[in-house]
């Protein structure tokens, strides 16, 4: 059973939650992805041109290749597809040394929700497309002295799939691993190609609005959007309803 707004509950489609599916990247860490992006956009285009905007429109949430491609079309580059490969690879090796400088770090909201989660006894799955996602989860430590990475009952990060967001195949995987039927997975994103990632699922789309981009994420079809996870009434979900927290 789900909310579109503040315990007003959806009267069409009432479902029961059981378990919850967690993107990466804009959702439990603020990693440098975006910064790889525009800083590997030299010679390619004006890499003050790659905004926020663009890069949750166009970029977050796809595999490396198609969102190499989708930048550089958004910019207007000639010749997009025959570029993307080159900029792909040179983003990715601009991203492992911002990654070795550092760069990383978690949401502490996203912290507490997973694990508020966590003690409700639900099973949770963590999924992105990203290659450099485990490494990233496995250097931030929780209060219990683990890594975010071990805390999730399955990780279905950077698996060679046939096809990325939007697609909701990475999402029909984690629900599978998870032993749970799609409609019981929630699935917490950031990015509009992960929102209809997981509508395509058939699953309940809660996105985060981390970068003033609720009315993406909102008409991409997210059932519930919140600026952070604080924002969630634990307590409802507890019996299977997401909503977010009376003011």
């Amino acid at each position: 059973m789900i909310t579109s707004e503040p315990m007003s509950y959806s009267s069409d489609r009432h479902k029961t939650l059981t378990a919850a599916i967690f993107d990466v990247d804009g959702v439990l860490l603020a990693s440098p992805h975006e910064r790889a992006w525009r800083e590997a956009l030299q010679d390619f285009a004006d890499p003050n041109r790659f905004t926020s905007a663009m890069y949750q429109a166009h970029v977050a949430g796809k595999p490396r290749l198609s969102g190499a491609r989708a930048a550089l079309e958004a910019l207007g580059v000639p010749d997009a597809g025959r570029h993307a490969v080159a900029y792909a690879e040179r983003k990715q090796k601009r991203l492992e040394e911002l990654i070795h400088a550092g760069s990383v770090a978690a949401f502490p909201d996203a912290l507490r929700f997973v694990q508020a989660v966590g003690t409700l006894g639900w099973r949770m799955a963590v999924a992105s497309s990203s290659k450099n996602a485990n490494g990233m989860m496995q250097s931030i430590r929780l209060d219990s002295g683990q890594s975010l990475l071990n805390v999730f009952s399955a990780n279905v990060c950077g698996r060679d799939l046939r096809q990325g967001k939007p697609n909701p195949e990475i999402f029909l995987l984690a629900a599978a691993e998870l032993h749970v039927a799609p409609a019981q997975c929630f699935v917490v994103e950031d990015a509009p190609a992960g929102i209809e990632a997981t509508r395509a699922g058939h699953m309940t789309a809660l996105g985060v609005a981390r970068h003033s981009d609720a009315a993406l994420l909102r008409a991409a079809g997210a059932d519930l959007v919140v600026t952070g996870l604080d924002e969630i009434a634990v307590d409802e979900l507890a019996d299977g309803r997401l909503c977010r927290r009376p003011a």
